[in-house]
């Protein structure tokens, strides 16, 4: 018997209903973390989106160099908070 099976038994779920539920809660708590590191780069460059940011470094009201770590990290935090929020509404949709 593996461990699925072991604690959806106790917790009286069928292993698969427990498989579901434990991934979309994974999901939903990776989006919040996701959404938290995103909020905070943000906050410090004062934007909504990496968009934004981007804009504010042409504009040259933020130097290229104190934000060009930033910019990538949330330009890929964006892209991950995308991709957990399709799987999420897959989740949904099953």
């Amino acid at each position: 018997m593996t461990t699925i099976d072991i604690v959806a038994k106790e917790l009286h779920m069928r292993p698969n209903e427990l498989l579901h539920e434990s991934l979309r809660t994974y999901l939903e708590r990776r989006l919040a973390k996701v959404e938290a590191e995103i909020f905070a780069l943000a906050k410090k460059y004062g934007v909504k989106d990496v968009f934004e940011l981007d804009t504010k470094v042409k504009d040259g009201l933020i130097k290229e160099e104190n934000a060009h770590e930033d910019y990538f990290n949330l330009d890929n935090l964006e892209a991950d908070r995308d991709k957990i929020k399709k799987l999420l509404e897959e989740f949904r949709c099953q």
